[in-house]
């Protein structure tokens, strides 16, 4: 029988990643027969969540040398910095257990442990998209893809987001169990097993956690004008900005180029307007400086990995098809 480890990181676990992780696999053994011995590991005998709502008792310390053949990092709380702090513990022994054959597999905002412990370099990850912008300043070494819901590489997988673990945790099932167990529990769960990006989730709300005044004004022009054609150019002179530190500076503020940048928020416009208001694609197209549709449709579908009508139809019940 193999050895499953659900971390338990000190004070700042999120509570439903590990219950889902734990019932998941706990369902698979039950109707597959047992693959895995799940046990809930930690470096203290109480963990205690969510302003004292809630404890987790471990079954195991560290101190105990717990076997893995597969571990499970928990989504992390808002307070990223602190918990990897206060877990260097965890961190060193799940790089031991990385480096002696165990699988490694973060849920969520989990990630970032995963990446503090050095076992992403030189792969590609994914996260929360909302914690993307923290995620890119504390290691932006990494590649970071929060359009994928999953990562696989080298024994090492991460996911996106809140419930988009779930899609993981089913596909180490398939993997560790067979496709029929994997299957069973998305069924039982009632998981959608067809999801593959996170994009149709993510809300891009501009980067502006950066101390570059002028950069912010331009984005705020940016913002405020989309219904223009802007030229980079021209923006550039309009913010006494030389144009080839333009891009650089922009870039370095936001993490995005300037035509980058004004691509997402024209897309977030769009988004919004077919999530509220009965306009058809053309109209939405229009509002956001757009009149070629076929471009349109590209980069609506490269950004949110839909096209805008099934955007549309996915998030607007009111709307009429067109």
């Amino acid at each position: 029988m193999k050895n499953l480890a659900i971390l338990i990181p000190e004070n700042h676990s999120n509570l439903s990643s590990v219950i889902l992780a734990y019932e998941v696999f706990t369902k698979a053994n039950e109707y597959h027969g047992e693959v895995f011995s799940i046990k809930l590991v930690s470096n203290s005998r109480k963990t205690v969540l969510h302003k004292g709502l809630f404890t987790i008792h471990p079954d195991v310390l560290l101190t105990d040398k717990p076997k893995a053949d597969l571990i499970l990092i928990p989504a992390l709380d808002e307070h990223v910095n602190k918990t990897l702090k206060h877990n260097n513990p965890l961190i060193e022994w799940v790089t031991a257990k990385y480096k002696q054959g165990a699988e490694v597999a973060s849920l969520c905002t989990g990630a970032f442990l995963l990446a503090a412990a050095g076992i992403l370099n030189g792969k590609q990850c994914s996260t929360h998209w909302q914690a993307a912008e923290v995620f890119r300043a504390m290691f932006p070494e990494l590649e970071l893809k929060t359009e994928k819901i999953i990562t696989d590489e080298q024994g090492v997988y991460t996911t996106g987001g809140a419930l988009s673990s779930m899609n993981l945790i089913l596909y180490l099932v398939e993997k560790y169990y067979n496709r029929q167990t994997a299957i069973f529990c998305a069924k039982f769960f009632e998981i959608d097993l067809s999801r593959s990006s996170q994009s149709p989730f993510t809300i891009f709300t501009g980067q502006k956690n950066h101390e570059d005044a002028a950069i912010k004004a331009v984005q705020e022009y940016m913002e405020n004008n989309l219904s223009e054609k802007i030229s980079m150019k021209e923006l550039a002179a309009a913010f006494n900005i030389d144009r080839r530190n333009f891009d650089r500076r922009f870039k370095k503020a936001t993490m995005n180029t300037p035509a980058e940048y004004l691509q997402r928020i024209k897309i977030e416009a769009a988004k919004k307007s077919l999530e509220t208001t009965r306009k058809n694609i053309n109209e939405v197209m229009y509002d956001i400086g757009y009149n070629d549709v076929k471009a349109f449709r590209l980069l609506f579908k490269k950004i949110t990995g839909l096209s805008p009508l099934d955007y549309r139809n996915r998030y607007n019940k009111d709307a009429e098809l067109s």
